[in-house]
């Protein structure tokens, strides 16, 4: 891969991977109720997921949703209902200061973020995307996949970082309830509104 295409390329996943989106707005929201150490498991969910869903459009997978539609309006079902439950889940968090010795409740886990990426546009057009577009022919196929995975992973852990630093930052801020209160309304409403993108995005 020449270096221009892998400047082409590695501008294509920060940009895809650091924009508004149902994983960052988790990783933000996670970051301000439950601090960084324990959104680690959301984070390393997400960044598995993403490789996934990149190796299931370079060896064929994707493919089945553009011959067979209606596996892709059904996946497009299940992400509008698991994003609005994230949305609720997110809205009618309990308030917790993170400066607090004993926190309560249960961030989300290594596996739901990893689960978020199969019903996730913005994973599949990232993997789509990357794959039609920066993959090279032949017998370099494989190594071209090789580097696509490399930069999608170091793209998709700096923006996290990023978004889950921010959230944690945040959490830091709201010293009182209707600060937390706002706060968490606030980021169900944003992640709900990620539910259009899936069918007019």
């Amino acid at each position: 891969m020449t270096a221009s295409l892998l400047f082409s390329l590695s501008t294509f996943m920060f940009i895809s991977a650091v924009t508004p989106g149902p994983n960052n707005l988790l990783l933000t929201s996670s970051g301000a109720n439950f601090g960084l150490r324990r959104s680690i498991p959301l984070y390393l969910g997400i960044m598995l997921g993403m490789q996934t869903m990149l190796l299931l459009s370079a060896f064929g997978v994707a493919a089945l949703l553009l011959l067979y539609p209606a596996i892709h309006t059904g996946l497009k079902v299940l992400g509008c209902l698991y994003l609005l439950w994230l949305a609720w889940k997110t809205a009618m968090s309990h308030y917790k200061r993170l400066d607090t010795i004993e926190l309560t409740g249960k961030p989300t886990q290594i596996y739901q973020g990893w689960l978020l990426q199969f019903l996730n546009p913005k994973a599949w057009l990232m993997g789509l995307g990357a794959v039609s577009s920066y993959s090279l022919p032949g017998s370099l196929y494989g190594y071209s996949i090789l580097a696509i995975s490399v930069v999608m992973l170091i793209s998709n852990a700096l923006a996290g970082a990023i978004w889950l630093v921010l959230g944690s930052l945040i959490g830091q801020l709201l010293g009182s309830r209707r600060a937390w209160f706002m706060f968490n309304i606030t980021m169900g409403i944003l992640t709900a509104a990620c539910v259009p993108l899936i069918w007019f995005g």
